[in-house]
């Protein structure tokens, strides 16, 4: 069982760097035990884990392929049966694909909604249950800037569809679990400090984002201030695609 003094326990998927990486130190240090999730960086994720130890928290590693419905399940189960519980689920596993439309392949599509929708259904699917029977939980997925908005996006449409379903999806969870004690909310960054690309001249701040600042925008889902808030999508993005 967790240690009563901890807040609880949390899982990320795709935590072994970046965006995930930073979440599961941050939630580490704000007194969360977590799993760090990862699908071929076992050397990163090792990393990440013992730099949460030296936070405080205990840490596991667990590895799956969450575009695997069934490896996504063993990754919630695993997690939970690590700490005898499990409070917040953060999806942020999602690969990006820019390029021309006509060039787009079958299996580019199929790809993007298997990574970023697919794999979000499916851990989001396992935990809701494990949440109603503790009594609530937090769910953070994370989506793309812009993703509420129907608008052509040829170079990523796939990508764009793909998190334009997570919002939808997100939504959905929210009106059901509300009453629940479960909350479920978007956090969409826009052009981070790692991102692919840095178009900064679309951008209206002229710059990138940083990680802390996605970070935060977390935290405060995360935190008491927040236990109303349900099925919203908070933009991380310096005013781009508003």
């Amino acid at each position: 069982m967790a240690d009563p003094a901890r807040r609880g326990a949390a899982l990320v998927t795709g935590s072994a760097r970046g965006i995930g990486r930073a979440l599961v130190l941050a939630l580490a240090e704000d007194g969360y035990d977590v799993a760090v999730h990862y699908r071929t960086s076992e050397d990163e994720a090792g990393q990440v884990a013992e730099a949460a130890r030296q936070l405080g928290a205990r840490a596991v590693v667990l590895r799956a392929d969450v575009t695997v419905e069934a490896q996504a399940r063993a990754l919630v189960a695993g997690a939970h049966a690590a700490f005898g519980r499990l409070d917040v689920l953060i999806n942020n596993v999602g690969a990006y694909h820019h390029g021309p439309l006509e060039a787009l392949d079958a299996a580019t599509w199929h790809a993007m909604f298997a990574s970023n929708l697919h794999a979000t259904f499916y851990t989001c699917q396992a935990v809701v249950p494990r949440m109603r029977e503790q009594g609530g939980g937090r769910i953070v997925n994370v989506g793309y800037a812009g993703s509420e908005q129907i608008k052509a996006r040829p170079g990523i449409v796939a990508y764009a569809a793909a998190k334009t379903g997570v919002v939808l999806y997100s939504k959905a969870l929210a009106t059901t679990e509300a009453a629940r004690g479960i909350t479920v909310n978007v956090v969409s960054p826009g052009v981070l400090e790692n991102s692919v690309t840095q178009p900064l001249r679309e951008i209206p701040m002229g710059r990138t984002g940083r990680l802390d600042e996605l970070v935060g925008a977390v935290r405060y889902l995360l935190s008491p201030a927040a236990a109303y808030v349900t099925g919203v999508t908070l933009e991380v993005a310096g005013g781009w695609n508003l």
